[in-house]
């Protein structure tokens, strides 16, 4: 597991957070346009619950996430290609949860990308269902919820 320090995400953040979703091995080929163009900008950081994981001895970022309140949603998911498996996607929805738990909700909402699946599986969520292919996102993708205890 990779020392990280989890913090509130700042407008000036934007600009990080951005460039790890289109460095995303996740989403090369054919899952693509999912994430072309897409920017994460300070309206959306003021506008959310955005929080970052940081190794504390570097400042390297390893991952984000942002949860919409209303309807609860669980919007990004992003860990950083070096910093996947070894803990630091756990402990990013470990903190999501209890920021839910805080603001009394009671279940979030995941939209995955489909290779992302087994890991929400792994970390407490349940599948509840699919969300049909639109737009330019032509594969149906699951849908999946976090009850917060």
């Amino acid at each position: 597991m990779i020392e990280t320090t989890i913090r509130r995400a700042e407008a000036a953040d934007a600009d990080r957070l951005t460039d790890l979703i289109q460095a995303s091995s996740a989403y090369h080929g054919e899952y693509a346009p999912m994430i072309d163009g897409y920017r994460v900008t300070p309206d959306y950081i003021a506008g959310h619950e955005v929080f970052l994981a940081l190794d504390p001895a570097t400042d390297q970022l390893l991952g984000f996430y942002g949860l919409i309140r209303e309807p609860a949603e669980l919007d990004l998911m992003f860990v950083a290609d070096e910093a996947q498996g070894r803990g630091t996607g756990r402990e990013l929805i470990a903190h999501m949860l209890e920021q839910a738990r805080a603001a009394g909700i009671a279940s979030v909402l995941v939209v995955s990308h489909p290779d992302a699946e087994r890991f929400y599986l792994r970390v407490g969520a349940e599948r509840v269902g699919t969300f049909p292919a639109h737009g330019r996102i032509t594969w149906d993708r699951p849908e999946l919820r976090f009850t917060v205890r």
